[in-house]
């Protein structure tokens, strides 16, 4: 692994809170952040009690200098397909060195993947809570179960289907 900081859009973390495992991902060896427009106006099922407690827990929500909100603007002008905000997290994960974006926006990830910025989803997520062991085997595969019977969640179904036997294997050892 050659990253340090996960750059975090909104819809991987709304799917980490709705599987309760939004504390077990704050808990990894990582710096995570988001940009702070992201967090005050797309988080809008979070309470600001659990907010806070994210914040207390160690996401860092970073604000943006003159110059990276212009970078912002002229990404979105280049690329209309992506939202004001989604350009904010792209420049944030620009700015970082060792940095990877964390997001379930397929549009964020192809237009970041095209720039050569590094990027996974929830499902990776998972497996890298799974890997450096901050959540136990039941919760992760009582979450990927979730996830699965979600017809709000958009994540590959195959890939999920094998992370929960991978994770199913792994409780009956």
């Amino acid at each position: 692994m050659t990253f340090r900081i996960i750059v975090s859009d909104s819809s991987c973390l709304i799917d980490l809170h709705k599987t309760r495992l939004m504390e077990a991902f704050l808990g990894l060896p990582f710096e995570i952040l988001m940009p702070d427009v992201m967090f005050e106006t797309e988080l809008l099922s979070i309470t600001p009690t659990e907010k806070q407690h994210w914040l207390d827990l160690g996401l860092k929500v970073e604000n943006f200098p003159g110059e990276q909100v212009l970078e912002a603007t002229a990404v979105r002008r280049q690329t209309p397909t992506l939202s004001d905000i989604d350009c904010f997290a792209y420049v944030l994960v620009r700015h970082r060195e060792q940095a990877v974006l964390f997001t379930g926006d397929s549009r964020l990830r192809g237009y970041a993947e095209t720039q050569g910025i590094e990027v996974h989803g929830l499902i990776w997520g998972l497996e890298l809570m799974h890997q450096h062991q901050v959540c136990r085997t039941d919760a992760l595969l009582l979450a990927v179960q979730e996830l699965l019977q979600d017809p709000l969640a958009r994540l590959p179904k195959a890939e999920l289907e094998r992370l929960r036997k991978r994770l199913i294997a792994l409780t009956r050892t």
